[in-house]
């Protein structure tokens, strides 16, 4: 374990949606307001609920001014290297120098393949990346004379002239998880960029580090040569945690997830000083500040996402047991009738003897943080609406034009906070749609009823949120007669709790067993 000595860096991880496209925009402008050095977002150009991530990143470039962007990861299967060379280089030439470049060989190759990618192996897929990296390293190379030429077994250049030169060296960080991914971050990487729920405790840090430093020294590198970046959640943010996995395991970025302006402003003004204060004083030598992002930052961040310092550094050894229990229906039901039969729900056969990894606990952690946050965000919402309810009551029979405006102003609110939260419990089931179940049902056919029925009540959720979104456009009509919302909230909640309590009683330990998708555990 080692501190390589970099800069500290803190980014934001933002959802590229499509339905608000302007949101993300506006969250990399926030991430650049409260002092953050890095916006990144997702990358998944198969899915149709998503900005397409160069674009996004393009338009946010321009409406901002000093933050470095980058996506987290790009998708190399639908981008082909030689064009993302260019297009990495365009950008950072037009944005003075602020674009980084993170990469993945690929996940979720069902949705890839459907949009005309290669379905490759994870050998395959490593071959890929490292054939890409060196194209695109070659076409940035504009002091080499004479044309490009790669002939490689996934990506072949031949000739093609060399140019533009970017506005700075932009750095190629990867995103990989196991031992030959690793590898090829020491020999050709400039960091290495996992996310910390599936690396399964931070443990796995200090032993990626030594497979990567190992690869370096082989290459003729030096480990220093590669930065160590980490994705993690709003729970992992406590700065003693932060300056410990700096310090200890050489993490010097820290990119969090989190669509919330709030939560960025805490990361950029309370979180990101007093990191770099201890990280300082640690490498100084000297006595470290009094902390108090933690005791009073914190306060701001939904209860769900905080955990204490020692769960998130230790790991349990592996077990026959689980150990992660699901979130518990609450059984209580405000409509009238569910949509569909909770009692003809099928069950998956029960595995014996399985001894789960302290990698696949994590997995199956994360499904269940996911849904607490959406509970969480759910409950915000009833609040909402019984809150703008209140009001209209107050404001009465509306009958001067500043309390229209009023009743107004708070429906346009509501109807906003409504329509964002949908829009994430559609993006959540399409990632399990496209990438997770087919996955599950791969790997373990035994799974395919309660597979089919998750998709099913997925079906009906959509409808469910459907409801929702007429309920809202209703509200435009005929503003404050609110019974329409509520009752489609109501069966909102009931089909939301009662769908994640199933899929959690059904998924953890196949997801313990199996991973999200192809090659995670």
């Amino acid at each position: 374990m080692s501190d390589y000595g970099h800069d500290m860096l803190f980014g934001s991880f933002v959802t590229p949606t499509a339905q608000q496209p302007q949101q993300a925009v506006l969250l990399a402008q926030a991430s650049e307001q409260a002092g953050l050095d890095l916006v990144t977002f997702q990358d998944h150009p198969y899915q149709p609920a998503f900005l397409d991530t160069w674009t996004l990143m393009s338009y946010a470039a321009a409406r901002t001014s000093r933050i470095r962007l980058s996506a987290n990861v790009v998708n190399l299967p639908l981008r082909p290297p030689a064009v993302l060379a260019r297009a990495a280089a365009s950008l950072d030439l037009l944005s003075d120098g602020r674009v980084d470049l993170a990469v993945g060989a690929g996940a979720f190759w069902d949705a890839i393949e459907a949009m005309g990618g290669r379905r490759l192996s994870p050998g395959e897929a490593v071959e890929s990346l490292e054939e890409a990296i060196e194209v695109i390293r070659a076409l940035w190379d504009t002091d080499t004379r004479g044309g490009v030429r790669v002939e490689g077994r996934y990506h072949r250049v031949v000739g093609a002239k060399r140019g533009p030169a970017p506005a700075h060296d932009i750095p190629i960080w990867v995103g990989a998880l196991k031992p030959r991914m690793l590898r090829l971050v020491g020999r050709l990487a400039d960091g290495w960029l996992p996310s910390l729920a599936y690396l399964g405790g931070v443990e796995a840090i200090g032993r990626g580090n030594a497979v990567i430093d190992e690869a370096a020294l082989a290459a003729g590198r030096q480990p220093a040569d590669v930065r160590r970046l980490l994705n993690i959640g709003p729970r992992e943010l406590e700065p003693e945690l932060l300056a410990e996995l700096a310090l200890a395991y050489g993490v010097s970025a820290f990119i969090v997830a989190g669509d919330d302006p709030r939560l960025l402003q805490h990361v950029g003004q309370e979180v990101a000083p007093e990191v770099r204060e201890l990280v300082e004083a640690e490498r100084l030598g000297v006595e470290p500040p009094p902390t108090s992002a933690s005791s009073e930052g914190s306060a701001e961040l939904p209860e769900n996402d905080r955990s204490t310092r020692e769960s998130a550094v230790t790991a349990t050894p592996g077990a026959s047991h689980l150990g992660v229990d699901p979130t518990p229906d609450p059984g209580t039901r405000l409509s009238a009738g569910m949509p569909w039969d909770e009692s003809a729900r099928p069950s998956a056969p029960e595995a014996t003897g399985t001894a789960y990894t302290d990698r696949g606990r994590q997995v199956s952690q994360h499904l269940v943080d996911v849904h607490d946050a959406l509970r969480a965000e759910l409950g915000k919402v009833r609040d909402i609406v019984d809150q703008v309810v209140e009001g209209a009551r107050d404001i009465g029979s509306a009958r001067s034009e500043i309390n229209r405006m009023s009743l107004r102003q708070n429906d346009w609110t509501l109807g906003g906070y409504c329509q964002a939260y949908c829009r994430i419990v559609t993006q959540h089931h399409t990632l399990e749609d496209e990438g997770i179940f087919p996955h599950l049902r791969r790997s373990e056919p035994s799974l395919a009823p309660v597979v089919d029925r998750l998709v099913e009540e997925h079906h009906v959720i959509h409808e469910v949120l459907e409801g929702v979104d007429r309920a809202l456009v209703e509200l435009v009509a005929h503003p404050g007669d609110h019974e329409r919302l509520r009752a489609a909230v109501d069966l909102m909640t009931d089909t939301l709790l009662s769908h994640f309590s199933y899929e959690e009683r059904e998924l953890l330990g196949p997801l313990a067993r199996h991973g999200m998708y192809a090659g995670q555990l």
